[in-house]
């Protein structure tokens, strides 16, 4: 089986930044992911 490369903790902390005011292209580059990946 697969192992996610993401932990539930990195999954969750991403919004918190957004929802702080910060743009999702800074956010994306704080932790390491395409904005693909976090906008699916």
């Amino acid at each position: 089986m697969k192992r996610p490369k993401f932990s539930e903790q990195q999954i969750a902390y991403a919004p918190s930044f957004a929802e702080a005011g910060t743009s999702v292209a800074d956010v994306c580059r704080r932790i390491g992911v395409t904005e693909a990946t976090y906008c699916t």
